[in-house]
């Protein structure tokens, strides 16, 4: 198993995320503020408290329901981490799109355990379409990640099973 660069990417997706935060949300006061204008409409941070998975799926305030998500997150890590890094034929970019999920699914994670929820502060809109929805780094990361490990399995046939006529 070489861990290497599924580590590393993992590494750096988790203080991207763990830092964005902080500076936005903390440094820049976000959380007293609730509302901050970047570059509106396509780029603006407002505060939120994600107690469920994307766009408030499962939201709870039960104290089970934040570590049963924690729980299945851990899990998650450690499955695509196995998994990946057992790969013989895993590409550069399999092993980038794994670190990224973990590292993102991290960042989630400690949210959980630190505050109760994952803060979230990016939201984006355009075009006349007000999006509701907030996210964060990590969300990026998790999906970019899970994305990347469908695009780049790794296998030289695009992902698709030869069979060989009789």
């Amino acid at each position: 198993m070489r861990p290497g660069l599924i580590f590393w990417t993992a590494v750096v997706a988790f203080v991207i995320d763990q830092g964005s935060k902080f500076l936005v949300v903390h440094g820049m006061g976000l959380d007293q503020r609730r509302a901050i204008d970047v570059f509106p409409p396509f780029l603006n941070f407002r505060y939120g408290e994600n107690r469920g998975i994307n766009f408030g799926l499962l939201d709870s305030d039960a104290d089970a329901a934040r570590w049963a998500l924690i729980g299945f997150s851990l899990l998650v890590c450690a499955v695509v981490a196995i998994w990946a890094g057992r790969r013989a034929d895993a590409s550069g970019t399999m092993r980038v799109s794994a670190g990224l999920l973990i590292g993102g699914a991290l960042g989630n994670v400690l949210d959980r355990l630190l505050y109760g929820h994952v803060l979230d502060f990016l939201n984006m809109s355009c075009c006349g379409i007000s999006n509701p929805f907030v996210f964060n780094v990590a969300d990026v990361f998790i999906f970019a990640g899970a994305v990347g490990l469908v695009l780049f399995d790794g296998r030289k046939d695009g992902g698709k099973q030869r069979q060989n006529a009789p």
